[in-house]
């Protein structure tokens, strides 16, 4: 019989039945089936992979296939293709993630517009597309053209006067309102788990959690479309983690075409974990900040193939992007900016505080959404989430409107925001008093005291912090308007006290000092940074949407300052809150675990439980053995020698125990609840009239990792965190003692931390 190498150090098939002569004359069960029970080697939704397993397997797949190209020119070109699979798929994940990117990007900007009024020329014309052809707008109203009209101007006839602001106001409420509901109706009905950015979920899924259909094309369907219409609708949320999760659903579904990736989770994790990369470069138009992204923040095993492939995915992506040019600027984001003036080492000081209060407003923000998201699990608040939602809407949208700052996209605030003001801008940020210049650099203004409409702009963006600050705590999104606020007042603080002894020897009269809209940016990196404590994948996203290198000095002091501070208020990021909210079964490599307790401390069964559920390795009938699995629910059972012995000899897994008694009930006559189940490689003699027994042996892991009683339960949680187990058995010079899961680790942890143990489960 031809040995299959479907498990790892075991060269036997799975699902063998029937029988024949082995050496000496002893009976050996024949397998019968010319292919593997299907079905077998697979997990149940809400499971843990096995690595070590998948692993195994794609090495053993490997291997035949090296082997076999030696034979023929046909199994030759197969091994080829099988190569070079992995970077086709990269090519259309890159391919398929850029272009839905293009088509949120396109729509968003067209619905964000269309709550003001409408294009005459074409209603599928954004503001901006409207008037680029028209002849007849001025310098000063640049937005203003005959062909886009205002809903006031259409429904009563002009812009002007209270009653036409009233019914812009109440046309704004009411799109925002559609939006929102479309948008809540759509994932309650057809795709509950494209709720949220998706982030804390993806990170569980690549440690190696499933949750079938979170990366589905149901889902995929519903994001991009709900993505849209909750980015429209004015709710402060961006578009950027969603689209990470979107990127990720590509991947998955595109999986399904490969078959070395369709049939192995590790593998499958690999794409995922280049898909995260694919996600960022879309949404920031950073790829190489995408792969550090996916490197820092998400990926919990991201080998050097995986680093070289997710960099090509991240290009793929960004050039489709590109070539689709939703914005017109040619461009990948909104919000791309150039600064031309240096910045001073004095200049430091602001920079660090903007890091400060960066790493403060983490902290409480992280703080403040998660004491919001309990009170939803847990009330009667999170029974009615259209009401919710509709409520959250109709809030924003009433507060938002009266100010230009809030009402306006979160990507277009950010691009007001970050702007280096010149002679051709006329936002209200720019209008600084005219005084006279001698001479103007091609790059630069020099700085210039505020006209009314700076001081203006100040009080509104004054406000919008505030009103961003409370409103993103429910929505989750993290656009705070914080760093232009101390870039203007500092860029005051030059021109008027420019003797003072900060300024003198590099800011003289007439010269461009300060760039307000480095702070915004250094502000922003700083918010970013304290929420999710990311690093260097952060300033290098930061780097490639200016495309300044002079300006990593102030954006890695401010996030480095950022990270510090929150770090100190409360260790975990937003998305290990939500991890850890949600008690999904993730063990943090950033945690350390600093107690002395042992693997006989954690293990179950306690000194209280019943005894440990095993398999005898030759003793017990079909029957026993389907007794034992439903009056359990453990995902797998150690098989030993015997009960009195308790000398271990393997693990079975409890869905290929079901689904291989139910395939051999099936497909072999005579196999009854009688039937004796065996695990040895060869079986004893039979008495004439029993039923024909059944052999597994080919189902069991032959080489599950185990620890003694007294190892340290630090090390055990290294080994669980570097090799991706599921479980470990705890022996006692070879007798089994007990197990030790995931799940039991992270309730210790929990314990020891003062936190509810119980808490660790999927929600």
């Amino acid at each position: 019989i031809k040995p299959d190498n479907l498990f790892h150090l075991k060269p036997t098939r799975c699902g063998s039945y029937g029988v024949g002569n082995g050496p000496n004359g002893v009976p050996k069960l024949m397998d019968l089936l010319d292919e593997p029970v299907p079905g077998v080697g697979t997990y149940e939704d809400f499971n843990t992979i096995d690595w070590v397993r998948e692993k195994s397997k794609d090495r053993d797949r490997h291997r035949e296939i090296a082997t076999k190209s030696k034979e023929s020119t046909l199994a030759l070109m197969k091994s080829i293709s099988d190569a070079f699979s992995g970077w086709l798929l990269m090519l259309l994940v890159g391919l398929m993630a850029g272009a839905l990117a293009g088509g949120i990007d396109i729509s968003a900007h067209w619905m964000t517009d269309l709550k003001e009024g409408v294009c005459l020329n074409g209603f599928w014309f954004n503001h901006e597309h409207c008037c680029w052809n028209s002849n007849e707008t001025t310098f000063q109203e640049r937005d203003k053209c005959p062909n886009w009209k205002s809903w006031a101007e259409l429904i009563v006839g002009t812009n002007d006067g209270p009653f036409a602001y009233i019914m812009n106001y109440l046309m704004y409420v009411c799109w925002a309102l559609l939006f929102s509901f479309l948008a809540v109706s759509l994932v309650r009905a057809f795709a509950p788990y494209a709720c949220g950015s998706g982030i804390p979920e993806i990170k569980t899924i690549l440690s190696g959690f499933i949750i079938r259909g979170y990366l589905g094309k149901w889902t995929l369907m519903i994001k991009t479309i709900t993505l849209v219409l909750a980015v429209s609708s004015g709710l402060s949320l961006g578009k950027e983690g969603p689209l990470v999760h979107v990127a990720c659903c590509c991947g998955n579904i595109l999986c399904h075409l490969f078959t070395k990736y369709r049939r192995n989770e590790a593998k499958r994790r690999e794409v995922l974990s280049a898909a995260a990369a694919v996600g960022v470069s879309v949404a920031f138009g950073a790829p190489i900040g995408g792969v550090l992204f996916s490197l820092e923040e998400v990926s919990y095993y991201f080998p050097l193939k995986t680093l070289w492939r997710s960099f090509f995915a991240a290009l793929v992506a960004a050039f489709t992007l590109r070539s689709i040019n939703p914005f017109g600027n040619s461009r990948l984001v909104l919000f791309y900016v150039e600064f031309h003036s240096p910045w001073h080492l004095l200049e430091l000081i602001p920079f660090i505080l903007l890091g400060i209060f960066g790493g403060i407003w983490g902290a409480f923000f992280i703080r403040a959404n998660i004491a919001w998201c309990r009170r939803r699990k847990t009330t009667r608040l999170g029974h009615y989430p259209v009401l919710e939602v509709l409520v959250v809407t109709a809030v924003t949208a009433l507060l938002a409107f009266p100010n230009s700052y809030t009402r306006m996209s979160t990507s277009e605030l950010i691009s007001e925001l970050f702007n280096d003001c010149g002679l051709l801008d006329s936002s209200q940020l720019c209008n600084y008093a005219n005084v006279s210049v001698t001479k103007i650099s091609s790059d630069a203004l020099p700085d210039r005291p505020a006209g009314p409409d700076v001081y203006t702009a100040m009080w509104q963006l004054s406000l919008a912090l505030v009103f961003k600050m409370l409103i993103t705590v429910v929505t989750f999104g993290m656009k705070v308007p914080s760093g232009r606020l101390l870039g203007v007042g500092m860029e005051q603080l030059a021109y008027y006290h420019h003797d003072w002894v900060i300024f003198r020897g590099w800011c003289s009269p007439g010269a461009d000092c300060i760039t307000p809209g480095l702070y915004a940016m250094v502000g922003a990196a700083a918010c970013l940074g304290g929420v999710t404590r990311m690093t260097v994948s952060l300033v290098v996203i930061m780097f490639e949407l200016t495309g300044g290198l002079e300006y990593i000095v102030p954006l890695m002091a401010a996030t480095m300052t950022s990270k510090w501070v929150a770090d100190a208020l409360g260790r975990e990021g937003i998305y290990e809150a939500h991890i850890r909210l949600n008690g999904y079964p993730f063990l943090e490599s950033k945690e350390e675990f600093s107690h002395k307790t042992l693997a006989m401390d954690v293990m179950r069964p306690r000194r209280s439980d019943p005894p440990l559920s095993v398999i005898t390795q030759d003793g017990m009938s079909v029957e026993e053995v389907e007794s034992l699995i439903a009056e359990t629910s453990y995902s797998g059972f150690p098989v030993v020698v015997s009960h009195e012995s308790q000398r271990l000899v393997g693990f079975v897994q409890r869905r290929d125990l079901v689904i291989s008694i139910e395939n051999a009930r099936k497909r072999q006559e005579g196999v009854v609840s009688a039937s004796r189940i065996f695990f040895t490689e060869y079986t004893p003699p039979q008495p004439p009239n029993s039923p024909p027994p059944l052999k597994l042996r080919g189902i069991m892991d032959l080489s599950p990792f185990t620890v003694t009683d007294h190892t340290a339960m630090d090390i055990v949680v290294d080994i669980f965190r570097k090799l991706g187990l599921r479980q470990c058995l705890v022996t006692h010079n070879g007798r089994l003692l007990g197990i030790i899961t995931k799940k039991d680790i992270l309730k210790h942890m929990a314990q020891m931390a003062n936190r509810d143990p119980d808490s660790i489960l999927f929600n």
